[in-house]
């Protein structure tokens, strides 16, 4: 995903690039991690930096994602399948795609349920704690 890109994205929705919108896409793009809104906003206002998150994943281009405890976290749609978060040591780790697809078929064969793991982590204990039990 590229910056021009999304910025064609909010322009095709009749929305306007502002120097704001511009400006949380830019750090979002830049950034290895989801992150929160406060890291988001830096020096701007930070009010309007959630308008901007809830315009921009109200048009499919930003996802919000809770990664275990603390505030909630921002990345672009399609940067992650979905999330494992530790409750041991508070590390979260990206699910590669096929790694999900498994799992939700799993949760569908045994429960008859469509999960979706984009808004919330699967949570349970990293490698690394649940061999210091």
């Amino acid at each position: 995903m590229s910056l021009p890109t999304l910025l064609n994205t909010v322009r095709s929705h009749g929305m306007r690039v502002s120097t704001a919108r511009r400006s949380v896409l830019e750090t979002l793009l830049a950034a290895g991690e989801p992150l929160t809104a406060e890291e988001l906003a830096g020096d701007a206002d930070l009010a309007s930096t959630y308008r901007n998150l809830e315009t921009l994943e109200a048009i499919g281009i930003v996802n919000h994602v809770h990664l275990g405890h603390g505030p909630g976290r921002y990345e672009l749609s399609g940067r992650s399948a979905g999330w494992t978060t530790c409750e041991a040591c508070g590390r979260s780790t990206p699910l590669p795609s096929p790694a999900l697809q498994a799992i939700r078929l799993a949760v569908r064969e045994a429960a008859g349920f469509e999960a979706a793991f984009t808004h919330f982590p699967l949570v349970g204990r990293c490698r690394d704690c649940s061999t210091s039990l």
